[in-house]
């Protein structure tokens, strides 16, 4: 690829946040170098004064306070006009009785979407229910795609993001629905053996199922 050109399409994990100047709903916002040292939570909805998109809307803001614990920003991002977002964020207020806290994209060019892979195929520009974790560092972290018509568990971000947090700070890994996996509860995966003496060790240890599937409270 010519480094003067622009990829368009879904990003992979692990890759570097492409910086973007957006209009928002809260003023001109660079991301992520605004949010430098804070954890960022983008997600893209279809359109606005949708019944689906409200729905998360609403769960997203109920959230708010949650992430922010978490030292974790929610952006919002849609193909649509600042004005429709003020509108629509107006009615969520009048209407649910809810304050949207966090800034929405108004993205009505397009630029982000295409950047980010985020166009559903024959649903003209709208955009596909898109998560983005993305790390203090700028690194995209997990992306979670939903199409128009499902809508997303709020709760399910909250938990991978606690998860990624906890992964990084103790050098483990989670297992299925952390911390109530049905086989090993709240506990950790401790990461593989790297030798045979560490493999030895590990078979006769009281926590886990093999040498290569142990693990351990936090």
């Amino acid at each position: 690829m010519d480094s003067n050109e622009v990829r368009t399409g879904i990003p992979l994990i692990g890759e570097k946040m492409p910086n973007i100047e957006v209009q928002t709903t809260h003023g001109m916002k660079n991301i992520p170098g605004d949010y430098k040292g804070k954890w960022i939570v983008l997600f893209s909805h279809p359109g606005d004064f949708t019944p689906v998109c409200t729905t998360e809307f609403y769960a997203f803001a109920k959230r708010n306070e949650e992430f922010k614990k978490l030292n974790a920003e929610l952006i919002g991002h849609s193909i649509d006009q600042v004005f429709s977002h003020i509108k629509w964020v107006e009615w969520i207020k009048d209407n649910l009785k809810i304050e949207i806290p966090f800034p929405v994209i108004a993205d009505d060019m397009g630029r982000v979407a295409m950047k980010l892979g985020m166009i559903h195929p024959g649903k003209g520009t709208n955009t596909v229910r898109a998560v983005f974790l993305i790390d203090p560092e700028g690194l995209i972290r997990l992306m979670i795609y939903y199409p128009q018509e499902i809508g997303r568990q709020v709760d399910e971000v909250l938990r991978a993001l606690k998860a990624l947090q906890i992964s990084d700070k103790n050098k483990v890994a989670m297992p299925e629905n952390w911390p109530n996996n049905e086989l090993i509860k709240d506990k950790v995966i401790i990461p593989p053996p790297k030798d045979v003496v560490e493999a030895d060790k590990r078979k006769n240890g009281k926590d886990g199922y093999d040498w290569w599937f142990t693990y351990k409270s936090l």
